[in-house]
């Protein structure tokens, strides 16, 4: 893993059920919309202090739906959810850790 991740292309693929991550390196990360969406870091989702989570997975619908997303200067990536949460950021280092792909080993 490049240890300063920079996405090359960003795409919404499955009607946005999938994000697809081409990354400079040429790696290629794909992330199921859900679980992208239950690890967001948001203050609204997790305990600023704590860092304990205060989204419940369970409350995330299994057919959510990354509906756009912004570039957030040259370190993240906002998705706007289909069950109207806007507020995360996702930086890249975390989107590429999060990647579950057998290279990655994650």
């Amino acid at each position: 893993m490049s240890n300063n991740p920079r996405p090359a292309r960003v795409e919404l693929d499955d009607g946005g059920g999938r994000v697809l991550i081409e990354w400079v390196d040429g790696h290629r990360s794909v992330y199921e919309a859900r679980e992208l969406r239950i690890n967001c870091g948001c203050a609204e989702c997790v305990e600023e202090w704590s860092n304990r989570k205060l989204l419940d997975p369970a409350t995330v619908a299994a057919d959510i739906r990354a509906e756009d997303y912004l570039m957030v200067g040259r370190y993240a990536v906002q998705f706007l959810w289909s069950d109207t949460h806007y507020t995360g950021i996702y930086p890249f280092g975390v989107l590429r850790k999060l990647c579950r792909c057998g290279e990655c080993g994650n």
